[in-house]
């Protein structure tokens, strides 16, 4: 994999920041777009623009199709069939329909959803809704004393309650790598349905939905150097059939009248009013490149950067790293030993062009059980190299010479 000609593809990693070159390292937030995304976006509203579905002349008919275009491809790069697959605005949007449109009305007072400790945010909202609501019931399940999440510990807070067991594919704070297939088995046998959050698993290594066989899988479009307000969410078939829509409006029905709706056939079923077109068309440009790329090389490039960077970061005595488990992706959470806040961590780093994360990155729960209010957090991308790993530590000794 040739990283300086997948920089090359990036113009904003061309410029600086503060006078030093930019090392932007918070791609677990959102990563950088390539131009061939930009240049899609460009084009869908500079010369291709109009509404999707609902016109029969050329340009409604081509943006159509270019939209419904980006369903085979997620599909494809995730190993789904396209009438599994509903277009959205990311993985919050998705997990907050599987909410509403399926467990909402399949719930009842004193049901269980198992989570783990490590959830974001966007995968336990939801949940909490259904606890206010509906009286559910929120299991959690903590983390190994390295961030590792043992699946059997999952699988064994199942009980006869349990309607559902959402789980993150990969920690957006920790790293780590979470043996979803395994779960997703346990939680079968026990007849229980699995979500998965997809939003940075999908980023870092090729997955397979049938393979892994959960019954929902989230991914959201900004991680996967697509444009922000694209996503989409994997829905097993028999799931779907389960499912109430989750908002009504143009596109999803088929009929209404002064005294009844009925609804079109799913996906379009949970795709309600004019969805982010020119959003959609641009992740489908992501995922072009990244097939371009290869998700095994963009695996093994990260590896690389991971066990360096994790190599250079454990010589600093006075930097505490948060996720330590095996396998952990090139997502690094720290603090500085003393009172250095986060926050100012950050700011010195910025001085220097590194572009990191600061604060509780969408996992309370996470940080209180680690016993911290916040952490810095660097998260790599396929354009990160190792000489940005130096550059990290060069700006972390300078926070520590400063904070010391």
């Amino acid at each position: 994999m040739d990283v300086q000609k997948i920089r090359a593809d990036f113009p904003i990693l061309s410029r600086e920041v503060n006078g030093k070159p930019l090392v932007y390292l918070d791609n677990g937030a959102s990563a950088q777009k390539p131009r061939a995304v930009i240049d899609a976006v460009t084009q869908a509203y500079s010369m291709e623009y109009a509404n999707v579905h609902r016109g029969l002349h050329f340009l409604s008919n081509l943006a159509t199709e270019k939209y419904e275009a980006v369903r085979g491809k997620i599909a494809r790069f995730l190993n789904a069939d396209e009438d599994e697959i509903v277009l959205n605005t990311g993985t919050t949007a998705g997990i907050n329909m599987v909410s509403y449109g399926w467990a909402a009305p399949r719930f009842e007072p004193g049901d269980e959803i198992v989570l783990s400790v490590m959830e974001h945010h966007a995968n336990i909202v939801p949940w909490h809704f259904l606890r206010e609501r509906q009286g559910v019931v929120l299991k959690w399940v903590d983390v190994e004393h390295d961030g590792s999440l043992d699946p059997q510990k999952v699988i064994d807070a199942i009980g006869p309650r349990t309607k559902l067991v959402a789980v993150t594919h990969l920690s957006n704070v920790l790293g780590t790598v979470v043996d979803v297939k395994a779960i997703c088995a346990g939680a079968h046998d026990k007849g229980v349905p699995v979500l998965v959050d997809g939003s940075q698993g999908a980023v870092h290594m090729p997955v397979d939905v049938k393979g892994i066989g959960c019954d929902f899988y989230a991914i959201t479009g900004h991680k996967l150097y697509g444009p922000s307000g694209s996503g989409a969410i994997y829905v097993a078939r028999e799931r779907m059939a389960e499912m109430r829509p989750f908002m009504g409006g143009g596109d999803m029905i088929r009929e209404v009248s002064k005294d009844a709706v009925s609804y079109t056939e799913p996906p379009m079923k949970f795709e309600a009013g004019t969805p982010g077109i020119v959003s959609i068309i641009g992740l489908g440009a992501a995922l072009d490149y990244l097939e371009g790329v290869g998700m095994e090389a963009i695996a093994a490039h990260e590896k690389e950067i991971a066990d360096y960077a994790d190599r250079r970061l454990k010589g600093l005595n006075w930097l505490n790293l948060q996720g330590t488990a095996p396998g952990k992706a090139a997502i690094f959470s720290f603090t500085l030993n003393g009172a250095a806040h986060a926050h100012d961590i950050s700011t010195i780093l910025d001085k220097k062009g590194v572009a990191v994360r600061a604060g509780h990155h969408c996992a309370q729960p996470l940080m209180e059980h680690l016993g911290v209010t916040a952490t810095c957090r660097a998260s790599f991308g396929m354009y990160n190299t190792t000489q940005e790993v130096d550059a990290l530590v060069d700006a972390l000794e300078l926070a520590q010479e400063l904070f010391a």
